[in-house]
C-alpha cells in the first residue's frame, strides 16, 4: 500500500470451530508492529503512514491472525 492510502482488513470465524462465530468476530481488536509504518483501528481500517513493513495483527481470545504491510512511497 501507499502512503497515506487505507485498506480494510475483516474478520470472520468458522462456526465448526468456534461456539459463538459472531462473538468471535465483534470481540476482535487490531494492533499494528510499528505504528509508525502503519496503524489500523478498531475497525480494522490500515493507513500507510511511513514506507516500510509492519505486522498487523487481530486478535479475540485465543484466536489470533496476523498479515503483513508493506508500505511505500
Amino acid at each position: 500500500m501507499k502512503v497515506g492510502a487505507n485498506k480494510q482488513v475483516t474478520v470472520s470465524a468458522d462456526p465448526t470451530n468456534a461456539s459463538d462465530a459472531s462473538a468471535v468476530v465483534s470481540a476482535t481488536t487490531f494492533s499494528s508492529s510499528d505504528e509508525a509504518v502503519a496503524t489500523v483501528t478498531n475497525d480494522g481500517t490500515i493507513t500507510g503512514v511511513s514506507v516500510g513493513s509492519a505486522t498487523i495483527t487481530a486478535t479475540s481470545g485465543a484466536f489470533t491472525a496476523e498479515v503483513a504491510v508493506t508500505v511505500t512511497e
